[in-house]
């Protein structure tokens, strides 16, 4: 892809808790794993999750002396004068993919990044909490009633980005903290989702599940798949390491097939 246009994802979502940033850590590491050019950018200057994230991993490599995979990444901050469409372009320019991390807030520089999108996507949690952003639902029968302003706010982006560009954006809706034991509500979101799906446009993908070490790992920068290289492997993290593996092959990526022997290959230890 050496000279080509950069694939543009981007995680959004208004609402937080989600596991947004941790989404997009994982995915910019594990597509670096697997021998893409990755650069990451963190939307959300006051929190800086990914930002934060990618610096503790940044001083583990330092610490530990091992070489782990790590995307070049920046921070977004308007007070430095730099506007967000040069950073990106600067940060475009050795990079095969650039994963966006946008806040979980309504945001302007997010409706923006949003507008360079391919691949939009928005983790939301496995409940009718976080569905209600996406859709309406009908409090007896569970049925969606109204797509909610979330959606529209997407659907204006891509009519915007197809206009301008004859570009479309495949937007994927990623059900984190799926249990794992099926439930009657985890039922009744994953209907209502596949209805709402038809009426907006979106494709649904299982993400990551509810796991203690995910808040583990934040402080000294780590993915799952740094796990095995650094001699901790349990059951749980092969799970883990099989969820993650299975997100991004749903992201279905250009040239996707040049991917998944190296990814297997960091995925398994």
């Amino acid at each position: 892809m050496a000279g080509a246009r950069p694939h543009f994802i981007v995680f959004a979502n208004e609402k937080g808790g989600t596991g947004k940033s941790t989404t997009a850590v994982h995915s910019a590491v594990a597509l670096a794993a697997a021998g893409r050019r990755v650069a990451a950018i963190d939307l959300d200057t006051r929190q800086r999750t990914l930002g934060r994230y990618l610096d503790n991993r940044a001083a583990s490599i330092a610490r530990l002396g091992i070489a782990l995979p790590m995307p070049a990444y920046d921070t977004f901050d308007p007070a430095k004068g730099e506007a967000l469409d040069a950073q990106l372009e600067r940060l475009s320019e050795d990079a095969d993919v650039v994963v966006i991390d946008t806040p979980g807030r309504d945001d302007p520089h997010a409706r923006e990044a949003m507008l360079r999108a391919d691949t939009l996507v928005t983790p939301i949690n496995d409940s009718f909490v976080d569905l209600d952003l996406i859709g309406e639902v009908d409090p007896e029968t569970y049925r969606i009633r109204r797509p909610s302003f979330y959606a529209e706010l997407v659907w204006n982006s891509r009519t915007q980005k197809a206009k301008t560009t004859g570009a479309s954006v495949d937007w994927v809706l990623l059900r984190n903290r799926l249990q794992y034991v099926e439930a009657k509500n985890m039922r009744r979101v994953g209907a209502a989702l596949d209805e709402l799906s038809r009426r907006v446009g979106f494709r649904v993908i299982p993400g990551l599940g509810e796991r203690v070490v995910y808040r583990e790992l934040f402080p000294k920068g780590l993915t799952l798949l740094d796990l095995a290289q650094l001699g901790n492997v349990g059951i749980s993290h092969i799970a883990a390491r099989q969820e993650l593996r299975e997100m991004i092959a749903g992201f279905g990526l250009p040239d996707e097939q040049n991917a998944p022997a190296p990814l297997r290959a960091a995925a398994a230890g």
